[in-house]
């Protein structure tokens, strides 16, 4: 449909089970892939990026196979390179598969193409592709330099590149293949890799999962701050759970040593999103709850759980138990000044939520908004305004501040460029106790295509 028209909604309570997590979903579809040996995957996330990613592994070669109408998956590995070395890849606007089927791909000794909507073709990957063109990878650009896009051809029968550079004093030392160094020499790394951490967190972990298939020692130095830093975590949990180690020095230098390869863990279970969570958490703190939200928790290994602790800081009460995230509050939030690095997706939630606040939010360390599925950012604060809300915002954070009579403005027509989260975080105007129209609902498709649905399940219209 081209819109969905959202009535006033009262109060907000109830339970939601969470569809599986978009990152751990993707992540261990291809790590399934790589790996020796057959993995069941249980409650993996059934949307546009997930298929996408499925399709893709098809396409390569990967035998798998669904468990009926469940959300189980069985999933043959291929033991390391993808048996089909020619093929022509779509994957939509799916980040999480693109880009690390880039670097898979590029270490796989194959000639591949890969593209993908114009937006896709609008976010930048030249961080990445220039990170493994320094592992030997042969990958050329099909329209602007720095974008997909791109081709993929098989690597040149040589070892990889030992670039000579300099370590800086009191930069942190490793023992490698040419011995131990004293600080401020010059030396050869083998297999070194730089790339910058203050773009996305998906080239590194990119650059994370594919290093196995180099087959010798690889060391990637992130070259200024790493932003999204729990979403690495997530990587290195999963690489873990699939027996391949990561050597870690802060969050500055990673070393995969050579020898090792990806094997089965047999099951692995997806937990569930916990950027979804989010709206729902948000809507128990607003529309009065309680909503719990079940499937992730204590427990999680996400990032993004740590919404909770912001919501709390906005005055909500929080309850959390390993596998769930129960909210509540009076309806009225406070407002807050936060560094949102930790929780990129989610602090998209925090923005609407500042409508509800008694004050004016800041949300800072978010310039990753600006090359997501749209400019999170600029869209942002276009749509807030349609609201009645006062928005300032800049290159790496958005302030916002209620309209000065606490009252939205009725009937906004909210515009969501094709990005699932600005449909589901604009949702939320509804508890203002006015009607809201979203503009192209189905965009939710990408994470969650059941979420209006199960927010009908929580609404009160009492």
């Amino acid at each position: 449909m081209d819109y969905l028209d959202l009535a006033p909604i009262s109060r907000a309570a109830g339970t939601v089970l969470l569809p599986g997590s978009k990152s751990i979903s993707n992540r261990t579809l291809l790590l399934a892939a790589l790996a020796e040996g057959v993995t069941e995957v249980k409650a993996l996330l059934d949307s546009d990026d997930t298929r996408h990613m499925l399709e893709a592994l098809k396409t390569l070669g990967v035998e798998w196979a669904r468990h009926g109408d469940s959300r189980d998956y069985r999933v043959e590995g291929v033991g390391g390179d993808f048996p089909v070395k020619q093929a022509n890849l779509f994957l939509g606007n799916a980040g999480t598969a693109f880009r690390p089927l880039t670097a898979a791909l590029a270490l796989s000794h194959g000639e591949y193409r890969l593209s993908g909507v114009p937006r896709m073709h609008e976010r930048p990957i030249g961080d990445l592709v220039d990170g493994l063109r320094q592992l030997g990878a042969e990958i050329a650009y099909l329209g602007n330099e720095g974008f997909p896009p791109l081709l993929i051809k098989p690597a040149g029968a040589r070892p990889l590149p030992a670039p000579v550079r300099s370590i800086p004093a009191g930069f942190p030392l490793l023992r490698g293949d040419h011995g131990e160094t004293g600080e401020g020499d010059d030396v050869p790394l083998r297999g070194a890799v730089r790339i910058r951490g203050n773009v996305s967190s998906q080239f590194l972990t990119a650059l994370l999962m594919a290093a196995p298939l180099a087959r010798q020692d690889v060391t990637i130095e992130v070259v200024g701050e790493l932003i999204s830093k729990p979403y690495i975590e997530i990587t290195l949990n999963l690489m873990r759970r699939f027996g391949v180690e990561v050597e870690r020095q802060g969050w500055q230098v990673f070393t995969i040593r050579a020898g090792q390869a990806y094997r089965s863990p047999g099951v692995i279970h997806v937990e569930g999103d916990a950027s979804s969570a989010s709206y729902f958490l948000a809507a128990g703190a607003i529309g009065h709850g309680p909503v719990r939200v079940e499937g992730v928790g204590k427990a999680s290994i996400q990032g993004d759980v740590r919404f909770a602790e912001a919501l709390a800081q906005m005055g909500a009460e929080i309850v959390m138990g390993d596998n769930w995230v129960e909210s509540s509050g009076s309806g009225k939030l406070k407002a807050i000044d936060l560094d949102c690095n930790h929780i990129p997706d989610a602090a998209m939630t925090l923005a609407v939520a500042a409508l509800f606040a008694d004050g004016t939010t800041t949300l800072r360390n978010i310039a990753s908004w600006r090359v997501k599925e749209t400019d999170r950012i600029a869209a942002m604060a276009a749509e807030l305004r349609k609201v009645g809300a006062m928005v300032e915002e800049g290159e790496d954070y958005i302030r916002i501040t209620p309209p000065e009579s606490a009252t939205l403005i009725p009937g906004a027509e909210i515009d969501t460029y094709d990005d699932h989260r600005m449909a589901m975080c604009f949702s939320l105007v509804a508890l203002g106790g006015v009607p809201v129209r979203i503009n192209d609902p189905g965009c939710v498709a990408k994470t969650f295509p059941d979420y209006f649905n199960v927010l009908a399940g929580i609404a009160r219209h009492d």
